[in-house]
């Protein structure tokens, strides 16, 4: 998962589905013509790239990396994939997380989430941001937004918005399926499929939300400043390495993996002591998890099937270091 991506599906789980409810969709007005991007979009059945392969001994994982976000248009399909499950013992799903809330505990908290949705002075977002990050933002909010009034979002939630909608138009999206496919997939080859989830329940759901509103203004601008960087800057390249994942093109794509404005927004939330104390503790659970549950299928099976994150798998410290670490083999793609 990405850096702060675990605490950011906490404070989700309590804002975003507020935000969605509560902010309604209007019709965009046609935009202005202006010159394609570089990238035309990849659509119809794609393999994606080969798989990683991670041994000991005559025990292999096979690792499915994954990549957001991906052309919406793609319906993702590898032949290849299909034999392996086929092949194999069990399937791993990729580390996930819940939290739990009950439902009437979390009915309570509409009146403070709403809250929580605007800056905690009541300031508009032309208000509360410096000018020329504002005008930046309002020519993408009208380019992606049409209408569409986050005038009073706080930055942090402004940028989350400006940011789906814009991946959106451009035939982006985060919502692949590519791991129901596979979960699909092993079903109907009669493999089982092992979850690994860990649940957090939220024992003060109303801490977190006066915690939200203890982000600090600077570390919202920053995220704020960092998506409409890369929304000026950086779609062609995001369109450009979805393709590259969509057609199995991993030596190129290796050279497109960054941080993106997802670390910016991230950082800003962990400054918030209680949410840096709750990362750190469920990141490290979740982790030692997930390697738990990989190294007992590793050995117990001839083959089995993992999907993870491209960025988290190749990255310096990332899964395939820790296998590294722990005397497995790794055969690259």
């Amino acid at each position: 998962m990405h850096q702060g991506g675990i605490l950011i599906r906490i404070v989700a789980l309590l804002v975003c589905s507020v935000v969605v409810v509560n902010h309604p969709v209007i019709a965009e007005a046609p935009a202005a013509a202006e010159p394609p991007l570089e990238e035309v979009l990849v659509v119809g059945e794609q393999p994606g790239p080969a798989m990683w392969r991670v041994t000991k001994g005559d025990h292999a994982l096979w690792i499915l990396a994954t990549l957001e976000p991906l052309p919406r248009d793609m319906v993702w399909h590898s032949k290849s994939v299909d034999e392996r499950i086929a092949a194999s013992q069990l399937v791993l799903s990729p580390p996930e997380l819940s939290a739990h809330v009950g439902f009437f505990r979390s009915m309570t908290l509409v009146p403070s989430l709403l809250r929580a949705r605007h800056a905690p002075n009541g300031q508009t977002l032309e208000q509360s941001v410096p000018h020329d990050l504002y005008m930046r933002w309002l020519a993408l909010r009208v380019k992606y937004l049409g209408h569409a009034d986050d005038e009073k979002l706080r930055p942090l939630l402004a940028a989350a918005n400006l940011y789906q909608r814009a991946i959106n138009q451009v035939g982006l999206t985060h919502d692949s399926h590519v791991w129901q496919r596979i979960e699909a997939t092993a079903r109907a080859k009669h493999v089982p499929v092992q979850p690994v989830s860990l649940e957090v329940p939220i024992d003060n759901p109303k801490q977190y939300v006066r915690d939200l509103s203890a982000i600090p203004s600077a570390g919202e601008i920053d995220c704020l400043r960092s998506t409409v960087g890369l929304l000026e800057t950086q779609l062609p390249i995001m369109r450009k390495r979805a393709n590259l994942w969509a057609t199995g093109d991993v030596e190129q794509l290796r050279n497109l993996l960054r941080p993106e404005a997802v670390e910016t927004c991230a950082g800003a939330v962990l400054v918030v002591p209680s949410f840096q104390e709750e990362y750190t503790k469920v990141n490290a659970q979740l982790q030692a998890a997930w390697l738990a549950a990989a190294e007992k299928a590793i050995a117990a099976n001839v083959s089995t099937v993992a999907v993870l994150s491209m960025p988290e798998l190749v990255k310096p410290d990332g899964w395939l270091a820790m296998f590294r670490a722990r005397g497995y083999e790794i055969t690259e793609p």
